[in-house]
């Protein structure tokens, strides 16, 4: 007797005769038991799918509603999938996970462990569903699918990287309908899945497409090789950059109109590798900004000190972080704050990701001498009462914000710093004078983001006492916190997680604080002494939305460091 009939005989769904006459169906036609015994009416799908819930505790997926990168589709036959009638979803790591109709087929799964040389982790899917995502998948494709069908079946012309180069044959090569058609899909595609990045990399024998999504990685596609130069071409005529030019770093911008009317603009990166240019397409969804300083996971404490900080009429405030870290978002939220009709308020930056309107932005544009430090010079004859400057990369520009701190100027920046305190010796190395750091910064706030857990998905899990007293928890509070990690399923397409938020350390300038600056303290005596006083790091700020049920302990220890 199979497992799941047993199962069914067992919870009185069927009888011993239908079993019998849905075994003898399977062997004459092949094929898996429970398609038999739906087809046969002596249950239904939704009967059996709740049955199967409920018995082995898996969540129920709908593999139509995902879209399954080609790399993951190329691991499994399709015969296998007709065979067994299951698919693959999404590869994390060493785990594949699988739909599958009955998760009690251990054959099946044996099979796809031993062709697939991965670990399986197996959803439910119901029979219907699975059967149009097969078709749907590996007969139609996804929209991307279905362009590489047709630029398969079709010549496009390309040159090698040792040829000169034919423009005309370039440009004409970069119009052709599937060159067309696969930028436009993977630009959607993108914006669909929520991408922030979409990273082009040519390699010897392959071109690869990855998106950014909530911070990670993901290989999307592997398009033909023979699309490398018109794909990566069709992107700079889109941003209006140079295609004869493949020896020099560009960059650009593109505008997108979505048949909804709304418009998402991608900043184009193009720099030269040993095997051609690698493009990366920044996302810039305006509709998405968060403006709002209570939604971004400040905790009260900082929310409150960083708020007085930026209310002053003068000095510094300094937001740090590794790019990508949603410095940006955090400096658009205070000076959507400080934008008043009463104030002027200028920005430099490069480059200028968002408009706001009633603020002055400025782009900078180093080979025509518009650098950081020559547009401040200017801001200072514009009577400002508020300048932001997108970074500060050198001395010269440090210099003049600290001097237009100490002038009555509130100045917001932003520097690559691993924490806050030491971003105090990032300045003083770069050669700005200890009274002038200590007199004129206000406060300074390092950040991460961390990936959020699905609330869909969410479910309890356990850890083991020493691994939560390694990472940082109290011992008292263990036995009285719950955890929880991502399943996976269609909402967050099988990942687990579904957006991020912000993790902050807040250093605000206390008098204590300040004279160890100008005594010449190390950064690691100010950290000691900040959180002597209050300050609450990043590990200790990644805790406490571990605490709250919002991300994971291993979220948390990739994105921080180890107090």
């Amino acid at each position: 007797m199979s497992r799941l009939g047993e199962l069914l005989i067992k919870r009185s769904l069927i009888s011993q005769d239908q079993l019998v006459k849905a075994v003898t169906e399977q062997q004459q036609q092949g094929g898996i038991l429970a398609a038999h015994l739906v087809r046969l009416g002596f249950l239904t799908e939704d009967q059996l799918v709740s049955h199967l819930q409920k018995e082995y505790r898996l969540p129920i997926v709908d593999p139509m509603s995902l879209e399954i990168g080609a790399d993951v589709l190329q691991l499994m036959p399709m015969s296998l999938a007709v065979k067994h009638q299951l698919m693959p979803l999404n590869l994390a790591g060493s785990t594949l996970t699988v739909a599958m109709v009955d998760p009690s087929n251990l054959v099946g799964i044996n099979e796809v462990k031993f062709l697939t040389g991965y670990d399986v982790r197996v959803v439910l899917s119901k029979l219907a569903s699975l059967r149009k995502a097969i078709d749907h998948f590996y007969e139609g494709g996804s929209a991307i699918q279905d362009v590489l069908t047709q630029i398969e079946s079709q010549d496009v012309e390309v040159v090698r990287d040792d040829q000169e180069i034919d423009l005309k044959e370039l440009e004409r090569a970069t119009e052709e309908a599937p060159v067309v058609k696969l930028v436009n899909a993977l630009m959607t595609d993108a914006i669909r899945k929520r991408a922030s990045d979409i990273h082009m990399e040519p390699f010897e024998k392959m071109l690869r497409v990855r998106f950014r999504i909530d911070g990670v990685l993901y290989e999307i596609m592997k398009p033909p090789l023979k699309l490398k130069n018109p794909l990566i071409s069709r992107l700079k005529i889109m941003a209006a950059l140079d295609i004869a030019e493949r020896r020099l770093p560009q960059d650009g911008r593109i505008k997108l109109r979505l048949p909804s009317a709304k418009e998402m603009d991608f900043r184009v990166s193009v720099i030269p590798t040993i095997f051609g240019e690698k493009v990366v397409l920044r996302l810039l969804d305006k509709t998405s900004l968060q403006l709002d300083m209570t939604k971004l996971g400040f905790e009260e404490s900082a929310l409150a000190h960083f708020k007085d900080a930026i209310s002053r009429p003068y000095g510094m405030v300094l937001v740090t972080g590794p790019t990508g870290s949603g410095k940006t978002t955090t400096l658009y939220s205070a000076l959507s704050e400080l934008n008043r009709i009463t104030d002027n308020i200028s920005t430099v930056e490069d480059p200028v990701e968002y408009n706001l309107v009633g603020i002055n932005q400025v782009q900078i544009h180093d080979d025509i001498g518009l650098s950081f430090a020559a547009a401040l010079r200017s801001f200072l004859r514009q009577d400002p009462d508020v300048i932001m400057v997108g970074e500060v990369r050198d001395f010269e520009t440090a210099e003049i914000a600290i001097k237009a701190a100490l002038t009555g100027h509130l100045v917001l920046s932003t520097l690559h710093t691993n924490d806050a305190p030491s971003t105090i010796n990032r300045l003083l190395n770069m050669g700005v004078e200890p009274f002038l750091v200590s007199s004129s910064l206000n406060l300074i706030l390092a950040q991460r983001l961390a990936r959020v857990l699905c609330s869909r998905c969410k479910t309890e899990m356990e850890y083991p006492r020493e691994a939560l007293l390694e990472v940082g928890f109290d011992p008292a509070e263990i036995d009285d916190l719950q955890f929880f990690h991502g399943a996976g399923c269609e909402d967050c397409s099988m990942t687990g997680f579904r957006g991020r938020i912000a993790l902050y350390e807040v250093l605000p300038m206390r008098e204590e604080i300040r004279e160890a600056v100008l005594v010449g303290a190390s950064a690691l005596e100010i950290k000691r002494k900040a959180i002597s006083l209050g300050m609450k790091t990043l590990r200790q700020s990644g805790l406490a939305k571990v605490r709250e049920g919002a991300t994971t302990i291993e979220e948390i220890v990739r994105v921080t460091i180890s107090d």
